[in-house]
């Protein structure tokens, strides 16, 4: 069962036991037994469902249930906004927090949901534009070493897309088109100065000694590359520890190589994050029967007011998924909610969150899914729990 603290962002589509599964995809490489089929619901209120609304954040930035999931961002694309923190979302596992892409802000709305620094064991990008990295290198960067909650000083580590095997066309950065390791290589060199004065200080850590990053590639039987970036596929496992088993699969995002979504299993529900992607199989694949489905929505005739051209316009409409889609892929996947974030366009002023809603129960409805469609918003907790 899913639980938003935020009520007026959460909707029923029909009877409340509706979004109970039929059961779940084999995992062909866990060592754990996974969850049965369940019920998967957001509660409104307290009087939708008779239960209690969602608990608060204790300090080591865990919920009283042993799994949550905390977006700290939802805006779609680049451009800062006043009214949105960038794309970024957390996994809080029996008191360990794993963050899934770093947009703007992404450091201060870790603090500002109630996550400690102590808890963050993994970081995880789904691929590498601006909007899903620009924050990566400030967690170590300002929190290695600091003292108390402030910081941290057990290894962190870092999953995220492989070289793409092309050429960089940027002015001053010859050579190939780095992965996360090297990104994160390069980051550390390009703010060596500020560990070296602190060091020097006997105040600090070298950053860089507090993450241990792993390229991510797509299995080479894929057949997958820069100009067949995301062929059907079956998902393939990333990590697994005590906590959680990671599997991802590729997902189309224009130019972009690789991209991937990503699926979290644990021992208490199973949550799976999109990322950036038009519509594919292979999410609905790696979402199937999953708890909580984290997909990003596009309103394409929002994005008219922004005064984009009709060309770039053309480019976000095939790169992403339109929220009138939304239904049909939490129904086709059967998950029991899909929570809807990185919402393009992000300005309130362009799609208000009563339009958004609708658009959101209309796809359901459409669909005839029987889940529950959640709106996002910054700093929203949804504590999972067995239905």
């Amino acid at each position: 069962m899913c639980e938003a603290e935020a009520a007026g962002d959460v909707m029923s589509t029909g009877d409340p036991t509706a979004g109970a599964r039929r059961g779940r995809a084999p995992q062909t490489t866990s060592r754990r037994s996974l969850l049965g089929a369940m019920a998967a619901s957001a509660v409104a209120a307290p009087v939708l469902l008779g239960t209690s609304p969602a608990a608060a954040a204790t300090p080591d930035g865990s919920a009283d249930t042993p799994l949550s999931v905390v977006l700290l961002g939802t805006n779609g694309g680049p451009p800062p906004l006043a009214d949105r923190y960038g794309i970024s979302s957390a996994l809080v596992v029996n008191g360990r927090t794993y963050v899934v892409d770093c947009g703007r802000g992404a450091v201060t709305q870790y603090l500002r949901a109630g996550l400690s620094m102590p808890s963050l064991a993994g970081i995880f990008l789904t691929h590498l534009h601006a909007d899903h990295v620009v924050d990566y290198y400030a967690f170590p960067l300002l929190a290695a070493g600091a003292s108390g909650a402030q910081g941290f000083r057990s290894t962190v580590e870092v999953y995220g897309p492989s070289p793409a095997g092309i050429a960089s066309t940027t002015a001053g950065a010859p050579g190939p088109v780095p992965g996360t390791v090297e990104m994160t290589r390069l980051a550390g060199q390009a703010y060596a100065a500020s560990p070296t004065f602190f060091m020097t200080e006997h105040a600090g850590i070298d950053p860089a000694t507090l993450l241990n990053v792993h390229d991510v590639l797509p299995p080479s039987a894929v057949g997958a590359s820069a100009t067949h970036a995301a062929p059907a596929m079956t998902p393939f496992t990333v990590m697994e520890n005590d906590d959680v088993r990671v599997s991802a699969v590729l997902v189309p995002h224009g130019a972009v190589f690789p991209a991937y979504a990503y699926r979290f299993d644990t021992d208490h529900g199973s949550v799976v994050f999109s990322g950036d992607t038009a519509p594919t199989t292979n999410v609905i694949t790696l979402a199937r029967g999953a708890d909580v489905l984290v997909h990003e929505a596009l309103y394409p005739d929002g994005l008219a007011s922004l005064g984009l051209s009709q060309s770039l316009i053309d480019h976000i409409k095939s790169s992403h998924t339109d929220v009138a889609e939304l239904g049909s892929i939490a129904a086709e996947a059967e998950v029991g909610t899909l929570v809807a974030t990185h919402l393009s366009p992000g300005q309130p002023t362009a799609v208000t969150d009563v339009t958004w809603r609708r658009l959101l129960r209309d796809s359901a409805r459409q669909a005839d899914y029987g889940g529950r469609m959640v709106l996002g918003a910054d700093l929203m907790r949804l504590p999972v729990r067995r239905g």
